[in-house]
């Protein structure tokens, strides 16, 4: 463990229990997101480049329009 992050916890010791009670579900719902996204992203690496792949084409044959931000 880092040693921000002891010192994260250690602040958190500090807190009511209701606060350390809701502070824990927020990061176990973080954590276990992030360990979704890096799941699905870990299977999408051929769908991604088969969409890169063809906004190049798309491109090359100027069939895109810039974007326009105001």
């Amino acid at each position: 463990m880092t040693r921000t992050l002891k010192e994260a916890f250690n602040l958190a010791e500090s807190l009511p229990e209701e606060e350390q009670e809701a502070l824990a579900h927020f990061l176990i719902e973080e954590i276990e997101g992030e360990r979704r996204w890096i799941a699905l992203f870990a299977g999408s690496g051929d769908l991604l480049n088969n969409l890169v792949q063809e906004a190049k084409t798309e491109f090359s044959a100027g069939r895109t329009t810039p974007l326009e931000f105001d």
